[in-house]
Order: C-alpha cells, then sequence, then structure tokens
C-alpha cells in the first residue's frame, strides 16, 4: 500500500513551536503486509524492518501506529480530550499539524499482545523491546520522547515512539545524551563554520549548518555523497561522506 503526501526531511523538526511546512515527500509503504495500514516513508520503513530483524522481533513487535493524516490525528486529539482530558492529552497527543506521525518518519511499536493500548502501547526496556532499543540508532532510529526531557520536548516520556533521523545523526544523539530539539540547536550554534566529523563503521561524516531559506544545491561537496536535509528552524543540515 503507498501513499503521497505533503512531509519532511529526515532531521525535520515537528513540534509544538515548528508545525509541519509544505514540501514534497517520498512515498509511503506498509511497515508490515500484516498491518497494511501502518505507514511509513519508504527508507525508515526499510531500516524498521531491518532493525527488528537484527534482534528476532518479527514475532514479538507489532507497528501500532506511523504516519496520520491530519484529519486522523484531529480525531485522535478530539477522542482523547473527550476521554482523558486536556492534561493528558497535551503530554501524549500532538496537536494536528504539530505531530511527526503527520510526517511518515515516526513509529509507535508495542510489544505483541492479544490488546494494544494504541495511545500508550507497552514497549519494555527488557527481553526484545530492549534489544531493539540498543540496536535502533544503528539503524538511524531515536527514542524521540525520552525521561528528564519533557520541558525540552513538549511531550511526557514514550518509551513505545521512535523517530527515524538516519545514521550518524541517531548515533550522535544517543552518544551525547540529546533530543532532536537539542541536537539541531547544537549544529546551528557550533557547525555553522566548522564541520562535525564522526565516524559511523566504516564511514566518516561530515555534518554542516547552512542557515537560509534556500536549500544547498551540494556543490561545495566535492562530489561526496551528500544528504540535505531542512530543519524547520530556518536552514539545512549537509551531511557528506567516504
Amino acid at each position: 500500500m503507498r501513499a503521497q503526501i505533503q512531509t519532511a526531511d529526515p532531521l525535520l523538526l515537528v513540534n509544538a513551536a515548528h508545525s509541519i511546512p509544505d514540501a514534497s515527500c517520498p512515498e509511503l509503504i506498509a511497515v508490515d503486509p500484516r498491518w497494511p495500514e501502518v505507514l511509513l516513508a519508504q527508507r525508515a520503513a526499510a531500516l524498521l524492518n531491518a532493525c527488528i530483524r537484527s534482534v528476532g522481533g518479527e514475532e514479538h513487535i507489532v507497528p501500532v501506529s506511523g504516519w496520520r493524516s491530519r484529519k486522523e490525528q484531529q480525531a485522535i486529539w478530539d477522542q482523547t480530550l473527550a476521554r482523558e482530558g486536556a492534561v493528558f492529552t497535551r503530554q501524549y497527543v500532538a496537536c494536528p499539524g504539530h505531530s511527526e506521525h503527520e510526517t511518515g518518519l515516526a513509529i509507535d511499536l508495542g510489544l505483541a499482545a492479544p490488546e494494544i493500548d494504541f495511545i500508550r502501547p507497552l514497549f519494555p526496556y527488557d527481553g526484545v523491546c530492549g534489544a531493539f532499543r540498543r540496536r535502533a540508532a544503528d539503524f538511524g532510529f531515536i527514542l524521540r520522547y525520552p525521561a528528564g526531557k519533557e520541558e525540552i520536548t513538549g511531550i511526557a516520556h514514550e518509551p513505545w515512539h521512535f523517530r527515524y533521523v538516519g545514521v550518524p545523526h541517531a548515533q550522535l544523539m544517543v552518544r551525547l545524551g540529546l533530543t532532536l530539539e537539542e541536537y539541531l540547536l547544537l549544529l546551528r550554534r557550533d557547525h555553522t563554520r566548522r564541520p562535525l566529523t564522526t565516524q559511523a563503521g566504516a564511514r566518516i561524516f561530515q555534518i554542516q549548518y547552512c542557515r537560509g531559506t534556500d536549500r544547498p544545491n551540494g556543490e561545495d561537496t566535492q562530489a561526496l555523497p551528500c544528504q540535505i536535509s531542512a530543519d524547520n528552524c530556518g536552514g539545512f543540515v549537509v551531511t557528506t561522506w567516504r
């Protein structure tokens, strides 16, 4: 199952202060044929499945919620508000237009069970779920809403919510203990003139922040492989590797 939507680059920041901009988006695909309604951007879906397979989690880890339309996000917000009240809803459900689920880059995962809570699925820190957490960054995923960072992310700790940001960014965020908000701030502050250099596996990456509204064309990368991602904060993150 495939769909075309309006969404984002891998490092696009979406939170209460940063709504989803209009932008072109890659196709979405079903994460697993057993759950055809759960969609992600193609690369994120492929790497999520690769991570799950790497820990033998195919029969134990369930994709609960991936991409959501604006209409679906609004319905979830309204239903949760009516059922649980305003405090709970603001903690666990992003406002429509400000939800990572609308980008196709976020996934809620649950431990397989006869019944799974759609809003807060069980995804423990031990067993196969713990193994997935330990491998997630190697496949480009971060735990988006960690404990202790609620004032920064604006969302309560969600052990089940993972966000695709790509390699090497996920490994750097885990290594430095940074949320996506903090990581992008670090790049804007310290790496507009001097690239951040890091190694992931056999590859050496250079990461530089470019301010401005016009997407860089990559001419200065000396023919190296290059990824350019808008950050939704007034600039772009340029990543090259060799």
